[in-house]
C-alpha cells in the first residue's frame, strides 16, 4: 500500500463535503438508509432534523449508525466521462440532541438561515454522530487514474489521531 493518507487528510475532506448517508437499523432490524446534509464540530457529525422523523426514532432505538460520504470525481473540460465517487465511510454511535444541548453556533451552522424561524427551530433536534474505529477510504488522496488500482485506492485510517500514528494506512 502506498497511500499515506492521514487521520487529518480523512477529517479534512469530511470537512468540506456537506452532504453523506446516514444507515440506521429499525426497531425490526431492518436496515434504512438516508440522505443527509451535515456540520463538523470536534470531530462530530452534527444533522439537523425534525423531532419526529424516522431517523430520530430509530437511533433512539438503536444508536449504532453508519455513514458513507461520497465525493465525486470529474474530469476538466470533459464531464461526460464517468468517474466513481471516492468514498469516506464509518461505523459510529448516534445520539439525539435537543435544541438546549448544543451551542448557538453550531444550531446557525446546521440550519442556516432558517434558524431566524422559531416556529421551525422548535419542531427540530439534532442527531450527533461520534465516528468509531476507522474510516474506510477509496480514492481519496490519489489522482483519478490511479483508482483503477484497487490497492492504491482503498485504505483503513484511524478516526481519531490519538489510536494509532498519523501516517500509518492498512489496506483494508
Amino acid at each position: 500500500m502506498t497511500t499515506q493518507l492521514t487521520t487529518a487528510d480523512v477529517w479534512d475532506v469530511i470537512k468540506e463535503e456537506p452532504f453523506a448517508v446516514l444507515g440506521v437499523v429499525t426497531a425490526r432490524n431492518e436496515c434504512r438508509t438516508v440522505g443527509i446534509i451535515y456540520e463538523v464540530d470536534n470531530q462530530k457529525l452534527y444533522i439537523g432534523t425534525n423531532k419526529d422523523a424516522w431517523k430520530v426514532r430509530h437511533i433512539r432505538g438503536n444508536p449504532h449508525v453508519s455513514v458513507t460520504i461520497p465525493i465525486a470525481k470529474r474530469i476538466p473540460l470533459v464531464p461526460w466521462i464517468k468517474i466513481p465517487a471516492a468514498t469516506i465511510t464509518f461505523s459510529g454511535t448516534a445520539k439525539v440532541l435537543s435544541r438546549d444541548e448544543v451551542s448557538d453556533d453550531l444550531i446557525q451552522r446546521v440550519f442556516n438561515y432558517v434558524v431566524q424561524n422559531d416556529d421551525f427551530v422548535a419542531t427540530t433536534c439534532l442527531i450527533e454522530v461520534t465516528p468509531e474505529k476507522d474510516f474506510l477510504t477509496y480514492g481519496i488522496g490519489i489522482p483519478m487514474i490511479q483508482m483503477r488500482d484497487h490497492e492504491k485506492s482503498r485504505a483503513r485510517v484511524p478516526v481519531h489521531l490519538a489510536e494509532r500514528p498519523e501516517k500509518e494506512a492498512i489496506a483494508s
